[in-house]
């Protein structure tokens, strides 16, 4: 698995995802699915709308690591807006992408678990 910082850090209902498709497909992947209940062929067809996305191999991964899955696809947005924005992407542009309000956006990056999150300053020094 590639070196994921704080912010693309994927959750548990991810991780499976980013183990089989990478992170960038992990994102289309979500973005298209993500809500939905899915059926994960062990060998699908050249119509299925997983393999035309991800691609026949990676269709199969998939399927073979479904024990792992939940029921529905998470929609993972705070992680999404996170990669996204690792990616240099402005609150706006991940707003139009996500289909969501830049407010949204903001709300998702400044909670907790994400690198834009505002925290304590490590330079600050303690008054206790």
């Amino acid at each position: 698995m590639p070196d994921l910082t704080p912010t693309t850090k994927p959750t548990a209902q991810v991780a499976p995802y980013v183990d089989v498709l990478g992170q960038d497909l992990t994102v289309a992947f979500l973005l298209e699915f993500g809500g939905a209940e899915i059926y994960l062929a062990v060998s699908p067809k050249s119509r299925s709308r997983v393999a035309q996305l991800v691609g026949r191999e990676k269709a199969e991964a998939l399927a073979r690591v479904s024990d792992r899955l939940q029921r529905r696809v998470p929609l993972a947005n705070q992680w999404i807006a996170g990669v996204l924005k690792s990616k240099g992407l402005s609150h706006a542009e991940i707003a139009r992408r996500m289909r969501t309000t830049d407010v949204t956006v903001r709300k998702w990056l400044s909670q907790p678990g994400t690198d834009t999150a505002a925290g304590p300053d490590p330079d600050q020094l303690s008054l206790f």
